[in-house]
């Protein structure tokens, strides 16, 4: 049984090895040449006696498109199921997007995305903290940054603090600018 695993273990390494030593021109290749180097040597381990078929039916969304893909389908309008409903002090209420549901679209429409805090500052009087957020989406062609804040009073209530307050409205903000839910900001116009 150690020896299987080891030997498993060491076939793993070498296709990692294998595959990018000559790595192929798309991420399907790239699966493509894994899987079928895997099943040659497992049918050696006498684990798959034939190698795995791989067809194109298994969805990529976001991986190795080009970015105005991706932008396309981040202005898609966001399901009604997804969004929350915000009741301010004053009565006022307004739909939003969460941060982790915008960062699951992210996710699957552009998984080579970064985020980044760029700044955090506090007002003079200490009383609200601003948090600019950098949100970075990489396509094939090209590579596109939006920037935004968000404002936070230090004594706010609720989940977290006033600066993860901020960031994450800095953050949606940022996604915004991409056109992710953006529709949020103008449907009350109509």
């Amino acid at each position: 049984m150690a020896s299987s695993l080891r030997n498993i273990r060491h076939v793993i390494v070498k296709s990692l090895t294998y595959t990018y030593s000559s790595p192929p021109k798309s991420f399907l290749g790239l699966r493509n040449s894994f899987c079928n180097f895997y099943a040659s040597k497992a049918s050696k381990l006498e684990r798959v006696q034939q190698p795995i078929e791989i067809t194109d039916d298994i969805p990529t969304s976001g991986i190795s498109r080009p970015l105005s893909e991706i932008l396309k389908e981040l202005n898609k309008k966001v399901p009604d199921t997804l969004l929350k409903v915000r009741v301010e002090p004053d009565g006022f209420s307004a739909k939003y997007l969460p941060w982790h549901i915008a960062n699951r679209i992210l996710n699957l429409h552009a998984p080579e995305w970064s985020g980044e805090v760029r700044s955090i500052t506090y007002s003079a009087d200490g009383k609200t903290v601003s948090v600019v957020y950098r949100v970075t989406l990489y396509g094939t062609d090209a590579e596109m940054h939006r920037e935004s804040t968000g404002t936070a009073q230090v004594n706010v209530q609720g989940y977290g603090n006033a600066v993860q307050f901020a960031e994450s409205m800095a953050f949606r903000r940022a996604c915004a600018r991409f056109g992710l839910g953006l529709h949020l900001y103008h449907e009350d116009m109509s």
